[in-house]
């Protein structure tokens, strides 16, 4: 079956692959229609490697998916054919003791797709656990499906945030990370919440959403607007969604006294962190990686209708358009927040 394909680095390209998984009595198998392009996606094709990831053979990309069930295991109960479901990409080692935790998500185990040497999902079949297969309710759309991915992220940072009602937030970085981050601390509870970028229409995207308001770094000091904005007590809760490692010497700066700090994005290299400063606030410091038991809470806030996240679909490819929707994502349009693609 048909499956894009990351042939070596600068090189994609539709071709026939084997469908992806073996049935089990406790697996499904799974026809993909909806896929958003990652930036780790991008930085694959762009890169050939993140960190120690480093693609080495021909690799299918994509890890943000939704589709639809054609067959269940005999042991699968929660899921019939013709079920619409979106799909959590990780799979730990359900018996090792981080699982046990439920800190899956940290499992040196775990599989998750399109990170070299596994697979991803940008195929028209795969077959996945069932108990990281997630039905999605009547009103909740395929395309919002594939959105269940980054807005888990989200989630992950509201609840490391350990939000209190009514608590202000900072967000640093407008990306479909950051603006996940935005609109999870809104639904966590946070009475408001800023978020910095340089790009003004991504931060107007932003500033759409109830309760959020934009900052632009060009236009204005962010530490200044937002102690301005609390009369000079500093926010909560800060959550870096950049990994731009020049923020990181003044993410102090933003907090109040006993505030919290969020890391979400990712620095290529290591950073400058001021740590006395940190410490004469006495901040607490956490961070993300991924997400764990977090997709059903982020498909029930669809569901619900507290969160709009299709506003955040940018465009939509046919399959056969695959390549030059890459191409379009690379190039990091301003406007640009999610690019999906249809099989």
């Amino acid at each position: 079956m048909r499956a894009l394909v990351l042939e070596k680095k600068h090189v994609l390209a539709i071709k026939d692959m084997p469908c992806q998984g073996v049935m089990t009595a406790d697996s499904v198998r799974i026809a993909i229609k909806r896929v958003g392009i990652c930036g780790s996606d991008i930085h694959y094709y762009t890169h050939g490697r993140i960190g120690p990831y480093v693609v080495e053979e021909p690799m299918i990309l994509g890890h943000e998916a939704a589709g639809v069930v054609l067959e269940v295991g005999v042991r699968v109960t929660w899921l019939v054919p013709g079920d619409k479901v979106c799909m959590e990409p990780g799979i730990p080692n359900t018996k090792s003791r981080t699982s046990k935790l439920g800190l899956y998500n940290l499992d040196p185990e775990v599989s998750f797709w399109a990170t070299p040497p596994i697979h991803g999902c940008l195929i028209e079949e795969v077959v996945h656990p069932a108990e990281f297969t997630f039905k999605l309710p009547e009103n909740v759309s395929l395309a919002e499906g594939a959105m269940v991915e980054p807005l888990a992220i989200g989630l992950q940072a509201a609840k490391k945030a350990n939000i209190i009602p009514g608590d202000t937030a900072v967000v640093i970085g407008a990306g479909t990370i950051g603006i996940m981050c935005a609109i999870s601390a809104i639904a966590g509870g946070c009475s408001r919440v800023y978020v910095t970028d340089l790009m003004p229409e991504k931060l107007s995207i932003a500033g759409s959403y109830t309760g959020v308001t934009p900052i632009n770094i060009n236009n204005q000091n962010p530490v200044d607007a937002v102690m301005e904005a609390t009369s000079n007590w500093g926010a909560d809760i800060v959550i870096e969604a950049s990994g731009n490692p020049s923020v990181f010497t003044n993410l102090a700066d933003f907090c109040c006294p006993g505030g919290r700090i969020v890391l979400v994005g990712i620095p290529i290299d290591p950073v400058t962190l001021d740590v006395a400063r940190v410490q004469a606030k006495e901040l607490t410091l956490s961070s993300v990686f991924r997400y764990a038991n977090m997709y059903s809470r982020a498909i029930d806030l669809i569901g619900s209708g507290r969160l709009d996240v299709q506003k955040l679909i940018s465009a939509v490819y046919p399959f056969d358009l695959a390549v030059e929707a890459f191409d379009r994502a690379k190039e990091m349009r301003a406007d640009d927040v999610k690019i999906q693609l249809e099989i």
